[in-house]
């Protein structure tokens, strides 16, 4: 593997749980198995080429906490040749709060299975209605290289070669808490190439996501 847009085709098994998101102040729970991710990150990658004219090289911002949105608009920008940043972005997401300033901005209302906003958010293309729609499958017309960038966030930029290199394959089930997105971003790497998955736990107490880890088998880190 030289890439990061193929990382979900190395899965051995794609039918498992990739990644599984508990938010406990809703009781929102979400498993998204290989396949699924995979569909997810088609429509979204067409919908960035398509609708936003990306191009490889372009910068976005993902400003979205620890979700399995986040975890989808990762392997989406990798998958079209954009770069995951935190500054000088070209396209901003956005979580309901509606904080953007880039040129293109878009809003997610986190609400479950990526519902649409109840009325439209002003200024911003709402995620849970722009991308359904698109195709279940993408192929890159001009995929990426391994040098080109795949993370800048907080001054350290890395390309696709380079966390590739610097992220060791984890086959464990691993529960956590929400983080930054660099974080992330390894721990998405990580399971990915080593057969893994990830639960991730939000607006938890430490006796919540203790009962969590035990439900799930996973590792609590």
């Amino acid at each position: 593997m030289r890439t990061l847009d193929q990382l979900l085709r190395a899965s051995a098994d794609p039918t498992q749980p990739l990644l599984t998101y508990y938010d406990m102040a809703t009781g929102e729970r979400v498993e998204l198995s290989t396949v699924t991710t995979a569909n997810w990150v088609a429509k979204t990658s067409n919908f960035l080429v398509d609708e936003l004219e990306v191009e490889p090289g372009a910068r976005i911002r993902i400003g979205l906490p620890s979700h399995w949105l986040t975890a989808v608009w990762i392997l989406s920008a990798w998958n079209v040749g954009a770069a995951v940043v935190d500054s000088h972005a070209d396209i901003g997401l956005s979580g309901p709060d509606l904080v953007a300033d880039e040129p293109v901005r878009v809003a997610a209302s986190l609400r479950p299975l990526g519902g649409r906003f109840a009325t439209p958010p002003e200024g911003f293309l709402d995620l849970g209605a722009e991308v359904p729609g698109h195709g279940d499958h993408f192929v890159a017309l001009d995929p990426p290289e391994p040098s080109s960038l795949a993370l800048e966030l907080d001054g350290v930029a890395r390309t696709h070669a380079e966390l590739l290199a610097q992220v060791a394959p984890d086959a464990s089930r691993r529960v956590v808490e929400p983080g930054p997105i660099a974080r992330d971003a390894e721990m998405l790497v990580a399971a990915c190439l080593g057969g893994g998955s990830l639960v991730v736990v939000a607006s938890a107490t430490p006796e919540q996501i203790s009962r969590v880890a035990a439900q799930e088998g996973g590792r609590q880190d």
